[in-house]
């Protein structure tokens, strides 16, 4: 999710503004800053880009889901419905507030599977956290659905799926609150940084304070705030939302090249007999960060997914991949925490020591993901096409 490739004189630009303040930190400093906020005007630009009322700008994805899980009021024992296939970092924060991960299986959508979620809703579930894998989008219609029903929240973690919408709206805008990462590798980045979205005034007003220690940001100087609750350092720095909001500006044309590139590439696989492409629930909507795919069986997913590289395209094979895919979280499944966890959250993190996900396997198993780049020409991008296909079918 190249963002990083096309960093240019705008991004100097933003970066220079604040260096030549001196002043880094996102608050106070009113005098010497000289009317420079990067982090506010990165706010606005993402409530505007992305239709939403409120933007609170973190130091990370992680943190941003964690931030936003507290505002939600999620918390000791409630239960969180998410996927087996994800990054660590969702459920990082679903422990992070002392609730409960609910691992569901995905389906061809590499994302919940909304009957697998149904079946695991018992009196404890607070919210379903639908993650937006890979540039597409949960099935939000039959997700929302489920919601009203059992009156859940709906947490979206739309951390790599920047600029994908659904039914015409922006993934992360959708549901109670919604969530983006902007590290070095995701579509819009600030080397490091993230976002909670909502329109929800509570909401935000209360990811407002918890990212800054607690401070309600209504005095005359920081020294001046109350402090309405316990929150933490979650802060993003001038630095980083200067590089943020030159990278938004571009994000448009990050799409188009993405889709356009992603369209390259699917074409020469789509007449392989064999192949066949992730479900999206709403194609129009793809950010075309990558390219998912599936083969018939595990085994020629493994070896197609190394001749691939072989031939020097990446390829990502979900299934033995540490960080993206249940089946490699020992950590996780094992329960290993420098902190602990209370008796209702160990007895449910000790079931995951042997509970297995066949369902998850079955797809995940099968799939190959193809990261897409924004700088190829038209000729790299035609010889790439060309690579990727023969490799496929020399498997086949």
């Amino acid at each position: 999710m190249p963002g990083y490739e096309l960093f240019d004189d705008a991004e100097k630009k933003e970066v220079m503004d604040v260096l030549e303040t001196g002043i880094y930190m996102r608050y106070g400093f009113d005098g010497p800053r000289n009317n420079v906020w990067k982090a506010k005007e990165l706010e606005q630009a993402l409530c505007d880009r992305f239709d939403v009322k409120y933007a609170q700008l973190t130091s990370s994805g992680t943190t941003a889901l964690s931030t936003a899980m507290a505002a939600l009021g999620i918390g000791y024992g409630d239960e969180v419905i998410m996927p087996t296939f994800t990054f660590v970092a969702s459920f990082e924060a679903v422990l992070s507030v002392g609730a409960i991960p609910v691992l569901v299986d995905v389906d061809d959508t590499l994302t919940l599977d909304p009957a697998a979620v149904k079946a695991a809703i018992t009196p404890k579930t607070k919210v379903i956290m639908p993650v937006h894998m890979c540039g597409g989008m949960a099935d939000l219609g039959a997700l929302k659905a489920i919601c009203k029903e059992h009156n859940l929240l709906l947490l979206e973690d739309a951390c790599q799926a920047i600029g994908a919408t659904y039914d015409g709206q922006a993934l992360g805008s959708i549901g109670d609150a919604g969530t983006f990462s902007f590290d070095f590798v995701k579509t819009v980045t600030c080397a490091e940084g993230g976002v909670v979205l909502t329109n929800n005034e509570a909401v935000y007003t209360k990811c407002d304070g918890y990212t800054d220690h607690g401070h309600d940001h209504l005095g005359v100087d920081r020294g001046a705030d109350l402090h309405p609750f316990l929150g933490y350092n979650y802060r993003i720095s001038e630095l980083h939302a200067a590089v943020g909001l030159a990278q938004i500006r571009k994000l448009d044309k990050f799409l188009e090249i993405q889709r356009n590139n992603k369209e390259v590439l699917k074409s020469a696989l789509k007449n392989i007999p064999g192949v066949t492409f992730r479900r999206l629930p709403d194609p129009k909507g793809d950010a075309a960060t990558f390219l998912s795919f599936f083969l018939p069986d595990a085994a020629k997913a493994a070896a197609a997914a190394a001749a691939i590289k072989a031939a020097g395209i990446p390829a990502f094979y979900w299934f033995d991949n540490n960080w993206h895919y249940v089946r490699k979280w020992n950590h996780f499944k094992d329960g290993v925490s420098l902190t602990g966890f209370g008796p209702e959250v160990r007895a449910a993190m000790d079931a995951y020591k042997t509970k297995q996900f066949p369902a998850s396997d079955a797809i995940i198993g099968r799939t190959i993901s193809t990261p897409i780049n924004l700088t190829w020409d038209e000729k790299e991008l035609a010889a790439r096409a060309e690579k990727l296909a023969n490799a496929v079918k020399s498997v086949l």
